[in-house]
């Protein structure tokens, strides 16, 4: 009896032995609960105050694609591109469009490093980044996400050189 439960079932014909794998889920529910609360506490403990009207204008700065392909037929989702769970925020400078392909695949990697890995434009990327801030920004001056903003993802990043 110890072998049935420890997964070895005895074959009725005698003599041989049948390992019975059981699959197990990738990942428990309450593993993913708890994921999902301590998502959940770095959301809600940081300055993630991007709003409706902030995003919506992101869009139409990227004219309604993908930053990192182009993709205009899917649904944009809000990336963004240094993680939440890497100290990022859902913030004016921090929320790029990508498309759900893309922003699956990067997961929770930082853009950049991602960019390089999946064999995309880099400096494209980043200088049409830094092309698109600046008028982001002066749309949204005085609101709150710019007055008080003065630790991180301030500053565009550098382009590397060609």
């Amino acid at each position: 009896m110890e072998a049935a439960a420890a997964g070895v079932n005895h074959s009725p014909t005698g003599g041989g032995r049948t390992l019975v794998v059981v699959p197990q889920p990738a990942r428990s529910r309450s593993r993913a609960a708890r994921s999902s609360r301590k998502r959940r506490r770095k959301v809600n403990a940081r300055d993630n105050d991007l709003s409706d009207l902030q995003w919506a204008a992101i869009k139409a700065a990227w004219g309604e694609a993908c930053a990192y392909c182009g993709e205009t037929e899917r649904a944009l989702q809000r990336d963004t591109m240094l993680p939440i769970s890497r100290g990022g925020r859902y913030t004016l400078e921090n929320v790029v469009p990508a498309c759900g392909s893309c922003n699956a695949s990067k997961g929770n990697d930082e853009v950049t490093g991602w960019l390089r890995r999946t064999r995309r434009s880099e400096r494209e990327f980043l200088e049409r980044y830094a092309e698109l801030l600046p008028g982001l920004r002066s749309q949204f001056a005085g609101e709150p996400d710019e007055a008080d903003d003065s630790d991180a993802n301030t500053a565009p990043p550098e382009v590397p050189p060609a």
